[in-house]
């Protein structure tokens, strides 16, 4: 089971993820896995991309969580980059979001490097979410009121209006 995400409908030989981060100006367009293989150095300058830029802290980006962003990308057959609005979030940043807001979870798998806070300018937020739950992988919480999808590597599931 631990290549399962190599079945993700619609992810390909040739793995790519495509992001951009407002916060921190900066756009990622990497190629991650070739045919059976993730790219080390690929996947480092992703832990890097995806921290948590309230505090630079890098952590791990569980590759499983970077399988799910790139199937669902492919399956809306866009090139535009993924807007990332959260990536990994410091045990700091998550307890400050949580003390603003009811819908952070307090063990967030953001804190372990498992999830992803996205939106996309072509896409609705339902399109992404339905991309995302036709990978059947992990877990997709649709945020229509505030226009992001969040994708993560847990257990499968989805939440949200």
């Amino acid at each position: 089971m631990a290549n399962a995400t190599g079945f993700l409908r619609g992810a390909g030989d040739i793995r790519r993820l495509r992001m951009y981060n407002g916060r921190a100006g900066e756009s990622l367009n990497m190629i991650y896995w070739i045919e059976g293989e993730y790219v080390a150095p690929a996947l480092e300058e992703i832990n890097y991309f995806m921290r948590d830029w309230r505090n630079d802290q890098v952590h791990t980006i569980d590759a499983r969580t970077i399988d799910i962003l790139a199937a669902a990308h492919n399956l809306m057959d866009t090139s535009e980059p993924y807007t990332l609005l959260s990536g990994y979030r410091s045990p700091e940043t998550n307890a400050m979001l949580r003390r603003r807001s009811s819908g952070v979870a307090r063990n967030s798998l953001h804190i372990q490097g498992q999830a992803a806070d996205i939106q996309l300018q072509s896409r609705s937020v339902g399109q992404i979410y339905q991309a995302g739950r036709a990978c059947n992988a992990g877990g997709v919480g649709r945020y229509s009121g505030s226009n992001f999808v969040h994708m993560d590597c847990g257990p499968v599931r989805s939440w949200g209006s």
